[in-house]
């Protein structure tokens, strides 16, 4: 999910860029904002198997 977010909100820096449009927040804050989103992707925040195991291990149950 929050690399989802993520691809959305470069998306979003990107347009503002092609476009030379503000709003308000700098492209540099935004690009962070999403490489950060990135970095809790990769560390497992936010994913269902991280906090309650693997949807396979369930099934054969």
């Amino acid at each position: 999910m929050l690399a989802v977010v993520a691809a959305i909100v470069f998306g979003i820096a990107f347009l503002l860029d092609l476009f030379d449009a503000g709003i308000g927040i700098g492209m540099t804050a935004l690009i962070a904002l999403g490489l950060c989103l990135l970095a809790l992707h990769q560390a497992g925040i936010g994913t269902a198997g991280a906090w309650r195991g693997s949807w396979r291990s369930r099934a054969r149950r």
